[in-house]
């Protein structure tokens, strides 16, 4: 069975053609492997609307050979995604299923948040995509946690439910990384206040802090407030990037920032700083939660960062709760490493609601 799976963003859109076995494997079975017939890159910016790239992917793959019969398309936005609708973030998109299905003449079409996508992704990954922090107790009928430092910070959990064709999993989407900052350390203390300064704000979401935005944020703090020395590479980068306008941004110096980090101290301080903040955050979400299903570090900061994810900063902050510390000891802990696991969410979620449209 053929589903169309997208990864639908602001500055791009990527695009598979994918053969999906008749039965979506269920959690804990073989990890789901994108069987990808055709794929393709788009910039977003470049067309009016989803539609005419779509058209122009199925007309590229036409060309390359393959007899197109998707039965249905799924596509994860960047964006809140309500009754099927979506109004891209970043992009001046207004987007219908029902719409999109007709302009595109599939039968069906799905459309699902991107981070709820990489929430229903973990369903089908495998223990090669995955690098483990904490083994834990997994309880398959527990709840799942997901969360993704990245652009921004997402965070989801999934519920096992009852279904006719058998337990599946349900994917809820939160907007928890807009909760607040709370700082642990008077340096903490001081990076919140010094955030809220910066950006003449009252209140800090903990996103301004655990995401690209925060590692930069980071750095700004302990360079100005601490007077480190910085290394001239970064410095011009992030130099330029202050000096570019809010809404024109060219450069990411979070991803400078990370990647000099094993030959600069201030860099390596900021991630430091970043990652035991980010496992502060992964317990405060698994104590709300008691994910024994699992807990899940998505998004492309925690793999890019292994060695430090691994170090102990992060799992020692997750752990660090007090007297119901040892309630977080059974929960798995684990970090995403295959970077399409949206597209598989996608994929896994577009032929699972195709076959039950169809009756299988």
């Amino acid at each position: 069975m053929q589903i169309i799976a997208g990864d639908v963003g602001g500055t791009k859109t990527i695009l598979h053609l994918v053969d999906v076995p008749e039965r979506p494997p269920t959690f804990g079975e073989e990890p789901f492997r994108l069987h990808t017939l055709h794929q393709g890159t788009y910039t977003s910016a470049h067309y009016p609307d989803l539609a005419p790239i779509v058209t122009q992917f199925l007309g590229e793959a036409r060309s390359a050979g393959w007899k197109i019969q998707a039965e249905g398309a799924c596509f994860a936005i960047a964006g809140p995604v309500i009754h099927n609708t979506c109004r891209l973030t970043n992009l001046d998109w207004s987007l219908t299923g029902n719409r999109l299905a007709q302009d595109l003449q599939v039968p069906s079409v799905e459309l699902i948040n991107d981070f709820a996508a990489v929430g229903y992704g973990v369903l089908g990954l495998g223990e090669g995509d995955l690098c483990t922090l904490q083994v834990g107790d997994r309880d398959t009928t527990a709840p799942i946690a997901v969360l993704g430092a990245g652009t921004g910070l997402g965070e989801a959990f999934l519920i096992r439910q009852k279904a006719e064709s058998g337990d599946q999993y349900q994917v809820f989407a939160s907007e928890g990384g807009h909760t607040s900052f709370a700082p642990r350390s008077t340096l903490e203390f001081e990076l919140l206040q010094n955030i809220q300064d910066r950006h003449q704000v009252e209140r800090v979401s903990v996103e301004r802090v655990v995401s690209g935005q925060g590692v930069v944020a980071i750095y700004q703090f302990l360079r100005d407030c601490y007077k480190r020395p910085e290394d001239a590479l970064v410095a011009g980068v992030l130099r330029q990037w202050e000096q570019e306008p809010p809404t024109a941004k060219t450069l990411d110096p979070a991803a400078t920032i990370a990647q000099s980090a094993d030959r600069d101290p201030l860099c390596q301080e900021t991630l430091e700083l970043f990652i035991t903040a980010y496992g502060a955050e992964a317990g405060d979400m698994a104590l709300k939660l008691l994910p024994y299903g699992g807990l899940y570090v998505a998004g492309g900061i925690a793999a890019k960062n292994l060695a430090l994810m691994r170090s102990g900063l992060f799992m020692d902050a997750f752990q660090a709760k007090g007297r119901v510390s040892g309630m977080l000891d059974r929960v798995p802990v684990q970090i995403v490493l295959n970077p399409e696991v949206g597209l598989i969410g996608a994929a896994l979620y577009g032929s699972r609601l195709t076959l039950s449209r169809s009756g299988q």
